[in-house]
């Protein structure tokens, strides 16, 4: 074939939508316009190489495994419609992170000065009426309970939390957040949606109203 020469060719700006590459295959003219090349491609088994950023608003992905990616710096924007199911992050540094649950098979450890429980919401207070050992209700998985004024006495008492957030796996934890006399504190009872507490006074006779703490661990028998 001799060489044709081609001059006058104009200066390319960016393509438009209606512009059309033609090629010849087999004899036949066809084209490939701008929209066919751009618009909505599938890309089957590319090789992308290292992506150090981009906008991965519309990708949805099932079982992605990334490993040690570089996504730049997401937004909301950028990431509000990514959508992921089963996805495995390998050695990821999250940061402040949300959700409402988290499964794990290892330990969930702190090696921060803040530790592990639970956060501000989780709590709350409930102030026993009538007697020492009239019941309360406090529907939470942490909080203060504060007793009727009474004389401290060393003869044990018992009183019934109602706690919607208990199951009768769970562990109580407890302690005595403030009042002049000295309590032991035990808890007697567990069961779905209420727990007993006991308690009495080392020696004390002091008229005071003191404030209880507890906390409900999640546990399970099997």
């Amino acid at each position: 074939m001799a060489t044709i020469a081609i001059s006058s060719l104009p200066v390319a700006t960016a393509a438009a939508v209606g512009d059309v590459l033609p090629i010849v295959q087999g004899g036949t003219t066809k084209q490939v316009t701008n929209a066919l090349l751009f618009t909505n491609a599938t890309l089957v088994t590319p090789a992308l190489g290292t992506v150090a950023s981009g906008n991965i608003s519309a990708c949805t992905s099932t079982s992605m495994v990334m490993v040690t990616p570089v996504l730049g710096t997401p937004t909301s924007g950028n990431l509000s419609n990514c959508t992921s199911t089963s996805m495995v992050m390998v050695t990821p540094v999250i940061g402040a992170a949300t959700g409402t649950s988290l499964a794990v098979t290892g330990a969930v450890t702190s090696s921060g000065t803040a530790g592990v429980g639970y956060a501000t919401g989780a709590g709350g207070t409930v102030t026993q009426a009538t007697s020492r050992t009239t019941g309360v209700t406090l529907n939470k998985t942490a909080g203060a309970i504060t007793l009727f004024s009474a004389a401290g006495t060393t003869t044990a008492a018992s009183f019934t939390v109602t706690n919607s957030t208990v199951a009768a796996t769970d562990v109580i934890i407890l302690n005595q957040k403030s009042g002049t006399d000295l309590y032991d504190l035990m808890v007697t009872a567990v069961a779905a949606g209420s727990f007993r507490i006991t308690f009495r006074t080392t020696s004390g006779t002091t008229t005071e109203t003191p404030v209880f703490n507890f906390a409900v661990i999640k546990a399970v028998a099997a």
